[in-house]
């Protein structure tokens, strides 16, 4: 049995033991939960806003709800992890509707040139090379790109977060790449750059 894969389903065991504790009552081992995912949800979230402050605003209004319902989390429909994204996915649309500004609420899924994860001139450069490539791409596009690769969801986890087939968000994917094909080796750089870091 490939390693990788047993612990992935071990981790996935654990957040759904942990999650059902908490729904019968054990509002204690939320905490677990929290620490586990408090970082990603926050990377997840400051991509689309790129603003420290409404970042953590939302964050917190993540795990609030998430607290909140956690009588309602069905473990048939999915992990506690993609419930969770989908928790802070929907409050980061939530906030951009609310606020009834100009911005293209398509523009909140690019990456920012000039976030935290350009550590060096190099990674800057290569970066915004990347938030050029991601300007052709429609939202739902550039979604699933930053899903895949940055926040390392599975695809069952993406089609479970946008309401999609396991097979349509893979299709989706390979339609991405290939329109990206010329300047893969750009993008596989970043990514390399970020698992180092």
């Amino acid at each position: 049995m490939d390693p990788g894969k047993f612990s992935y389903k071990n981790m996935e065991q654990a957040d759904l033991q942990t999650a059902l504790e908490c729904r019968n009552g054990n509002l204690k081992k939320f905490g677990e939960l929290y620490e586990k995912y408090v970082d990603k949800i926050y990377s997840f979230v400051y991509y689309k806003t790129f603003h420290k402050e409404i970042a953590e605003d939302i964050v917190s209004q993540t795990f609030i709800q998430a607290l909140e319902k956690i009588r309602t989390f069905n473990e048939k429909k999915g992990s506690f992890k993609s419930w969770l994204y989908r928790i802070a996915r929907n409050l980061v649309i939530d906030y951009y509707r609310s606020k009834k500004t100009d911005i293209d609420i398509d523009q909140i899924w690019d990456l920012h040139a000039e976030s935290d994860t350009a550590r060096s001139a190099d990674t800057n450069i290569e970066i915004k090379k990347l938030y050029e490539y991601l300007k052709i791409l429609n939202r739902r596009e550039r979604e699933i790109i930053i899903m895949r690769l940055w926040d390392g969801l599975s695809y069952g986890e993406i089609s479970r977060i946008l309401g999609k087939s396991i097979a349509g968000c893979k299709m989706m994917f390979a339609r991405v790449v290939a329109k990206i094909r010329a300047d893969i080796a750009a993008i596989i750089t970043i990514i390399f750059i970020q698992l180092l870091n």
